[in-house]
């Protein structure tokens, strides 16, 4: 069954919509979790599927797939999150050594910049970013969304997502000299 189809009969049924929340919960806390940090992800996961059961009947039931429609909700939440996440970002650009504070999810985030080879600098290029081009490049980066999830994810044509990514590429690329921020390789032992 579709989620289109487990959406609309969440309208009659509203506890259908729980097969919605358990296949995606994960995913979109994750993403929140790497934009955020773990903490606020929790409150921003469960915001998301909150405003997502309370949209479910304007739903455009010819998407099949949720997962490009919550993404994009929560994408917005983390846009109420904006000036916070820039300070986080500046902050931890002028951070000599990256170090984190609250849990697991930071310190994934860390370690994500630590392999990257950048810390200090890939995060100065994030605050830089405008906030589109940041938004399409960690959805990208992070959620792994492809261009037409992406363009899904933020309402934008696919022409779009492609000018912002090839933006915000070439900025923290400039920033990291030459880095391509969505296609480092974690480092291996050995």
């Amino acid at each position: 069954m579709t989620d289109a189809r487990v959406i609309e009969k969440s309208w009659a049924d509203p506890e259908q919509f729980a097969a919605i929340f358990d296949h995606y919960f994960s995913q979109i806390h994750r993403y929140l979790a790497r934009r955020v940090g773990g903490k606020l992800a929790d409150d921003l996961a469960a915001d998301v599927f909150t405003a997502a059961f309370a949209q479910r009947t304007r739903y455009d039931l010819d998407q099949d797939c949720a997962r490009p429609w919550l993404y994009g909700i929560a994408t917005n939440l983390v846009g109420a999150q904006r000036r916070r996440e820039q300070r986080y970002y500046r902050a931890l650009a002028r951070t000599a050594a990256v170090r984190p504070t609250h849990g697991d999810e930071e310190e994934r985030l860390t370690d994500r910049l630590s392999a990257a080879a950048a810390g200090p600098a890939l995060a100065a290029a994030l605050a830089t970013l405008s906030p589109g081009d940041r938004d399409v490049l960690l959805l990208v980066a992070l959620a792994e969304l492809s261009y037409p999830e992406v363009a899904a994810a933020l309402g934008i044509p696919y022409g779009t997502v492609c000018s912002r990514l090839s933006r915000a590429r070439r900025h923290v690329r400039g920033a990291l000299g030459d880095i391509n921020p969505t296609q480092v390789k974690e480092p291996t032992d050995g």
